[in-house]
């Protein structure tokens, strides 16, 4: 009976086996659609509850700033936040501020300057728990006392570290990464993550988790990324001190744009373990991590402390060289290379009134200037750095965003990710006859062919860096000053315009330690100046028209040293800084 019943089932199958197929596909597809629906649900509830996690996280700010008010009621913000971080520092040091004044004050500027901005993401509630410690063990660090910001893609344990990216939802860090466990060791107090711009490819600074960050200086503007967060933090005085991450101006443009001092290390001065990047195993451009801050002793005192037995004991990657105060405290006069435009990005008429002004005080200070010759920054640009960056064709990229919320101002990117490469390279064929320079953009994110071929960049690469120190020692130049980016772009231009990363990319492309030192303002000569110049390329008219109406922001310097020179870069940016505020 069973035997027949089958039969008769197979019998109706032959029969019948057309409408039977036409129903796999309808089948596979009504599948896909459910699981893709699936996914999406998923990333949209993640979405929904790190905001809550963050309104929460505001809410406890508030209560520990009440609460210490209460039981505190004579002490005042404003003898906290009038103090320079050098003053700040001598006083706690000192014992005639407490740390917890110190650190409320700054909960509660920074819960203010979020409110404006945008640019704090969570609260480190683990910081009253290390105030206790403290108490019961009075062990004074370098920075004791000192409040931190950090940028979110640095784990702290319990803590999100999402890089933009609603799939890293699902789980917090399960540890401090390394900066974070010396920053505590040496008495500094981190307190609050801030924002960045999703996967950090971006120099605005915006998520679909956090949303957009905006420019303590104009709303409009951009903090500049992708450590936007922190520039607008410390720019608009929430913090004294914070860390951000740099892989081709990360820093030094948020601290351009945001008025503030900024350090990017050689790769490995500062331990990077546990730091998060949107595409690790990339080696081709170094990424680094470094410190922000209002002036450049902060950052020299930042490095001090973090450069310690404790870093080198905990991670061995990075090479036991304390800070070295003999060459950050000389006097010595320097010889210092210049250039104010770097012969493939037109600049904005300020940043080359800015390195011009600087050259004179440096030269009416002693020290010797002497033009510095570029190599070929364009075939740099695109024969190397972004063949580098993309050399596996954007599949890293492509499966970030895969079941993500894209943000605003990289939806070109992922657009172009995600173009089959035989495509990309038919729009580049015919985009040379219009626009060269956007179609070498989208030949170079075609990937690299073969193992063979990117060893072969790597060698480039490095001959590059060669041939780029030979110079610098035939002319028997100690540093270089140069433009840093700058002013800060209208919200929504940068990915519209990303070649500008020429002046900062470079020196991750050396890894030499580069820093950047606001020296002037925007004025309305140099806006007058910006209308009579002539972009060269249609993405320099993109940049033209973000970077106007920006009279009254401010303007930094760059200043560059050799590999592993840190102190030497340090020295070089404080006598900029003491020349130009005088």
């Amino acid at each position: 009976m069973a035997l027949d019943c089958v039969s008769s089932y197979l019998h109706a199958l032959k029969e019948n086996w057309q409408p039977v197929l036409l129903l796999v596909p309808y089948s596979v597809g009504a599948a896909a659609l459910a699981y893709v629906w699936q996914k999406r649900k998923e990333v949209r509830t993640w979405i929904k509850v790190a905001q809550e996690n963050r309104e929460r996280a505001f809410r406890e700010m508030e209560r520990a700033v009440e609460q210490f008010k209460k039981q505190n009621p004579g002490l005042t913000s404003e003898s906290v936040l009038s103090l320079s971080f050098k003053d700040l520092h001598k006083n706690l040091q000192d014992g005639q501020l407490s740390p917890e004044h110190v650190l409320y004050t700054y909960i509660e500027k920074a819960l203010e300057v979020t409110n404006q901005v945008n640019c704090v993401v969570d609260y480190l509630q683990e910081c009253e728990q290390q105030l206790q410690e403290m108490k019961r063990n009075p062990r004074k660090g370098l920075l004791y006392g000192i409040p931190v910001s950090i940028k979110e893609n640095i784990d702290y344990k319990g803590h999100y570290t999402s890089l933009g990216f609603a799939r890293f939802l699902d789980k917090k860090a399960s540890e401090d990464s390394v900066v974070v466990k010396v920053l505590k060791k040496q008495g500094a107090i981190p307190f609050v993550k801030t924002n960045l711009s999703q996967s950090m490819l971006s120099y605005d600074c915006s998520n679909p988790i956090y949303k957009q960050t905006k420019n303590p200086w104009n709303p409009k503007k951009t903090p500049g990324g992708s450590s936007g967060g922190e520039g607008a933090l410390i720019g608009g005085e929430g913090s004294v001190l914070g860390f951000g991450t740099d892989l081709a101006g990360s820093i030094r443009m948020p601290s351009s744009f945001c008025g503030i001092c900024g350090l990017k290390p050689t790769e490995h001065r500062i331990s990077k373990h546990l730091v998060r990047t949107t595409t690790p195993g990339q080696k081709s451009l170094a990424s680094m991590l470094g410190p922000m801050a209002r002036d450049v002793d902060s950052l020299a005192l930042c490095m001090k402390a973090v450069l310690c037995q404790d870093m080198f004991d905990l991670d061995p990657n990075v090479p036991p060289l304390p800070f070295n105060d003999e060459v950050y405290n000389s006097k010595k006069k320097l010889r210092i290379g210049y250039y104010d435009r770097d012969g493939f990005w037109l600049p904005h008429p300020s940043m080359r009134r800015a390195v011009m002004e600087t050259k004179k005080l440096l030269e009416a200070a002693g020290h010797t200037l002497v033009q510095f010759p570029l190599p070929d920054v364009e075939d740099a640009i695109y024969s190397m750095i972004r063949k580098g960056v993309f050399a596996d064709g954007c599949a890293v990229l492509r499966e970030k965003f895969e079941w993500d919320v894209i943000d605003p101002n990289l939806t070109e990117m992922v657009a172009l990710c995600r173009t089959p490469v035989l495509i990309r390279k038919v729009m580049a064929f015919f985009l040379k006859f219009w626009d060269k320079n956007t179609a070498r953009s989208i030949v170079m994110s075609c990937g690299i062919r073969s193992v063979k071929d990117l060893w072969s960049l790597h060698v480039k690469i490095e001959n590059f860096q060669k041939e780029f120190v030979n110079q610098m020692r035939k002319l028997e130049i100690d540093v270089i000053l140069c433009p840093a980016l700058g002013p800060a772009l209208t919200i929504g231009y940068p990915q519209k315009a990303s070649d500008a990363i020429s002046y900062t990319v470079l020196y991750n492309h050396l890894n030499f330690p580069a820093g950047v030192v606001p020296v002037s303002k925007v004025t309305e000569e140099d806006e007058k100046q910006l209308s009579l110049q002539t972009p060269q390329t249609r993405l320099e008219k993109i940049f033209y028209e973000g970077v106007k109406g920006g009279v009254g922001l401010p303007i930094a310097v760059q200043c560059v040293a050799l590999p592993w020179q840190e102190e030497l870069c340090l020295r070089f940016m404080k006598e900029v800084e003491t020349l130009t505020r005088k």
